[in-house]
Order: structure tokens, then sequence, then C-alpha cells
């Protein structure tokens, strides 16, 4: 059974179920934020040292699993690989609840990365086989709304959790909810029969250099790396910064933080995959052009918010930033599958997300602590919120590079093949 003759409950049911997944994949990595001030307090950590952990110790591993993970996952059973990385990421959760210091928590954060390799680029791949090209970004829309839903639910649900039972708990919590799903979705999500033999199946050396030929794939990973250099920075130094900024306390900011999320981030999110497809059709640069678009309006929304006098004015321009900042995922993924043909999408995935987590997450939000810790003998307090906007900087870059690929994007697509 190809993609198209999948059922559509059958294909709305693995969304679902995926979807999920990768709620959880991102609510582990956000409660470490929005937890940062008591863990930093506890474990007597800098910036840099708490940066260090929430991106370099995270995106080691993680980036550098992800291809083999992924060819794995295309010459076996994506459903599998995934279902096993939802095991080992939330396990090494529920580890960080243990915690007793620097190391252990940036060994345990290792763990987590080394899990989540193996989620999402096999995710993306399962999604592509169950929808037509026609609805295939928006689908990997929706897929991609577990990005706003967690970093919303991670600020939400942590906060009260560690205001409740402190943030150890918190962790293990959170683990064990992910270590539960993943029988569940190793029962539900079925890998559709493929229709090329598995001696057509690319070897893992082949899938890289079709990709290295194609100056599209350059300009769309180095874009969205330096996009996500600032995205993830912001994502776990913003708790901090409202609360050092506003005074806010834990329960509140993780209130402010999940509204903006949730509201603007799932706008975002959707918004892209839909205009994608509506644009793309006639025109396969605007799979490009939404995000530089989005990128650009990124800039002074979230510079004026984050200096804002008062939350009230501060929410809606930080609403109109995570909706933009975000709005990238669903056109660029759907267009890097186009990139290859469809038995090496999930390598092809993994290839983009290595460097995207290379730079955006191995280097975000270590450079955004690092630049707060030097800054804070003339900043004091505000060190942080400088060093945040001082790295909007990144989405200006990312806006260009994208503008540059939009003609390599139209001469490199790869259309479905037709079985």
């Amino acid at each position: 059974m190809t993609k198209a003759a999948a059922p559509q409950r059958s294909a709305s049911l693995v969304l679902a179920v995926l979807l999920i997944a990768y709620i959880l994949n991102f609510l582990d990595r956000q409660i470490l934020g929005i937890l940062g001030p008591s863990i930093q307090a506890d474990l007597h950590l800098t910036d840099a040292e708490f940066g260090a952990i929430g991106g370099t110790a995270f995106a080691l591993l993680y980036a550098g699993l992800g291809i083999p993970l992924a060819y794995l996952a295309d010459r076996t059973s994506r459903s599998a690989v995934v279902a096993g990385s939802l095991a080992v990421w939330s396990a090494f959760t529920a580890l960080c609840g243990a915690a007793v210091g620097y190391w252990s928590l940036f060994l345990a954060r290792l763990g987590v990365g080394i899990g989540e390799a193996g989620g999402v680029a096999p995710s993306y791949a399962l999604i592509a086989d169950y929808f037509p090209a026609e609805r295939r970004a928006r689908a990997l829309a929706i897929f991609s709304l577990g990005i706003p839903l967690g970093l919303g639910a991670g600020a939400f649900i942590g906060a009260r959790l560690a205001d409740w039972f402190g943030w150890r708990a918190a962790f293990v919590i959170m683990g064990l909810a992910g270590v539960a799903l993943a029988p569940v979705l190793r029962s539900v999500v079925r890998d559709l029969p493929r229709a090329e033999p598995e001696s057509s199946q690319a070897p893992l050396g082949a899938v890289f250099p079709i990709l290295a030929r194609k100056p599209a794939f350059w300009l769309l990973a180095f874009a969205s790396s330096a996009s996500s250099l600032c995205g993830y920075g912001l994502a776990l130094w913003t708790p901090k910064v409202m609360m050092l900024s506003f005074g806010l306390d834990l329960v509140s900011t993780g209130n402010f933080l999940a509204s903006l999320l949730l509201i603007g981030g799932c706008a975002g999110v959707f918004a892209g995959g839909w205009l994608a497809d509506r644009l793309g059709g006639s025109d396969r640069g605007w799979y490009a052009k939404l995000p530089a678009i989005a990128w650009i309006v990124s800039v002074p929304t979230w510079g004026f918010g984050l200096f804002a006098p008062s939350l009230w004015i501060a929410w809606p321009l930080l609403l109109i930033g995570n909706a933009v900042n975000i709005l990238w995922l669903g056109p660029v993924i759907a267009a890097v599958q186009h990139l290859v043909p469809r038995r090496m999408r999930s390598t092809a995935s993994a290839s983009f997300l290595l460097i995207n987590n290379l730079i955006g997450l191995g280097v975000g939000p270590w450079l955004m602590g690092r630049l707060s810790d030097a800054l804070k003998t003339s900043y004091g307090a505000d060190a942080l919120r400088n060093a945040a906007v001082a790295c909007l900087g990144f989405y200006l870059l990312a806006a260009v590079l994208m503008l540059l690929a939009v003609r390599s994007l139209r001469t490199s697509w790869v259309r479905d093949e037709i079985h």
C-alpha cells in the first residue's frame, strides 16, 4: 500500500500519535529552560555552563547520531526507530532529576540527545509516506506544532510541577510519561510497504553527495541554522529574562510563556504550512521566500518586546515574534523532502538536521549564556536581555541566505515517483 492508498483515517491517526511524541520531545527541552533558575541556584552553574547543558550537551550526539539512525530507519522500520528513541530520551529525562552537579546533568542531557536523535527524521519520512504532495507541507506543519505545543506545555507544566514538587520531580514525572507512550506508538504507527525493493535502497554514502551538489540544500541548511541559533537560545533563556527583567515568579513566567507559545507558535507553524501549500504549487520558490519574510519580521518584534516597558506591551510584540520565528518549519522541512527521491528522505532530513542542530542548538544557548556572562559587569541584571537582543542579528543572516536559495530550490525540486 502506497501513501496514495493509505486511508485518511489511518494517516490522521499516525500523524496524531507522532505529534504527541514530538510534543514530549520539545516539552523535555523546554522544561530545562523554565527550571533553569532553580537548577542554576541548586547546582551553582554560571550562565555559560547552563547554556552548554541546554544546548551543547544535547546537540553533540543528537546531531551526530541522527544520520545513522535515519539510515537505519530507511533500511528497516521507521516506526520502530521512533518508538525506541522515545523510550531512550524519556528515560534520560527522568535521570536529569538525579543530577548533583554540572557534569552529571551534562551527561544526562547528552543521553536525552542520543534518544531524540532517532525521533525526528524518520517521523518526517513517515508523514511524507502517508500524505500526498499537495497536502504534505500542511501535514508536516501540523507535526511541527509539536514544537510550540511542547515548548508551551514545558513552560506551563514544568513551572507547576516544580512549584509543587521541586525541579527534580518535574524531570522524573515527564520522563516516565514518555516511557509509557513508547509501546503505544510502536503498536499504532506502522510503516507503509515501500514500492522500492530492498536492493534499491540507497547506500548511506550515496545520499549526502546528492545533497552536496545542490546549492539549495546548503542554503536551506545554513539559513535554518542561523535562525535556530537564535531560536534555541531564546527558548532556553527567555524564562530567566522574564524573571529578571519583568519581576515574574516561576508560575507567572510559565503562564506568560505558555500563552505566547501556544497561541503565537501554533499559529505561525500552521500558517507556514498552509501558505507554502497554497503558494508553492505554482512557484516552489515560496518555500524559501516565506521563511525569509518571517525572519525579517522577527527582529523588531523580539527586540522591542524584550525591552518593552510593561508586560501589556511586551505580550503582543512577543506573540508576533513567537509566530513568525517558527513559521519556517513546514515550508523548509517539506522542501528538504523534495531534494532527493522518496527512498532517501529520512537520511536527507537527518543530514539537514545535523547542520541545523550542530550550529543552532549546539551554539545558540551557549553563546547567549556566554554573552550574558561577559556583559554582566556593564549591564548587571540586564546582561541576559542584552545578550538575547544581540543574537537577533542571526535572523537577518538567515533571511539573506534563504532568499539566495529561491532560484536553486526551483531547479532542485524532485517530484514524487509515480507508483
